[in-house]
């Protein structure tokens, strides 16, 4: 996968977070920061299932 997965991130009212992919059908949620940026990699994982080679990502706030 030579891909860039991008996501906008945003805090719900409740003050949890939400992260939805802008550039494929992901989205997660997390009560904090660490717990969203650790479901956000699950979510990704989960999605390339399928993939034939090891998943390698990182998460870059901008």
């Amino acid at each position: 996968m030579n891909q860039t997965i991008v996501f906008e991130f945003s805090q719900e009212e409740d003050g949890g977070f939400v992260a939805e992919c802008l550039t494929e059908d992901i989205f997660s949620q997390g009560d904090n920061w660490e717990q969203l940026k650790a479901n956000v990699k699950e979510a990704v994982k989960g999605y390339y299932f399928d993939q034939k080679k090891e998943l390698a990502f990182r998460i870059i706030i901008l």
